[in-house]
């Protein structure tokens, strides 16, 4: 399902929290992919970037590549995208390793057509019509959108807070609760709020949670 606005005399898909992730086929540093077959049973982080060999791209593939490794213990598969071709990418992976020891080693889409940066609403007019901005989509193992995240040309992404954001969304998958501001894996989450007289009574003598009030309350469910 894609949603569609209207912007500066374009049509600009943007999907939505809730909405299934739109399939595509497409070629990446790893080779061809069909989004609909990629990843099966995994979490996926697919975020763009503006382009290659450029300065804060840089910075933040090499940050997603150094974490690598905790994304693959969240069972999340990371998946880059930017509007430059696949020699340019190879070209600046290994310009890059050379340099810096730094291996992105996880597919990046090659998208010199535009197809799938259009099909994500990477491409907003008023910031670019030729880059894509930095887009992260969250995406459960049944292809559905669960957190979208963008950030403009000039500014970094914060890599803790991606990491913290996926383990939110999976620890709320996994206990049926809520996150409260701030969170951080180990800290106490937000149960659900009573709805009948009964689980009011219920939260009220529940000694086990700690209360605000009775529509607010929080419990520990394991350790970090």
């Amino acid at each position: 399902m894609r949603n569609e606005n209207e912007m500066e005399g374009q049509v600009v898909s943007m999907p939505r929290i809730g909405d299934n992730a739109p399939d595509f086929e497409a070629m990446t540093t790893k080779g061809k992919i069909q989004f609909s077959d990629f990843a099966r049973d995994k979490w996926i982080v697919m975020f763009s970037h503006p382009a290659d060999f450029t300065p804060v791209c840089t910075t933040e593939m090499s940050g997603f590549a150094q974490r690598k490794s905790e994304f693959d213990v969240l069972n999340t598969e990371l998946l880059g995208l930017s509007i430059d071709s696949i020699h340019a990418h190879l070209g600046w992976v290994q310009n890059v390793r050379e340099n810096t020891g730094v291996y992105f080693d996880f597919p990046i889409i090659a998208d010199l057509d535009m197809k799938v940066s259009k099909l994500y609403g990477m491409l907003q007019p008023n910031e670019s019509e030729t880059a894509a901005v930095r887009a992260v989509f969250f995406i459960d193992p049944k292809k559905k959108i669960r957190l979208v995240m963008y950030y403009p040309l000039n500014v970094g992404r914060n890599m803790n807070e991606i990491l913290r954001a996926l383990k939110a969304l999976q620890t709320s998958d996994k206990y049926n609760v809520a996150m409260p501001l701030d969170w951080e894996k180990g800290d106490k989450v937000i149960v659900s709020p009573p709805k009948t007289l009964d689980e009011l009574n219920d939260r009220i003598n529940d000694d086990s949670l700690e209360k605000v009030d009775w529509y607010l309350a929080k419990k520990s469910i394991e350790k970090s």
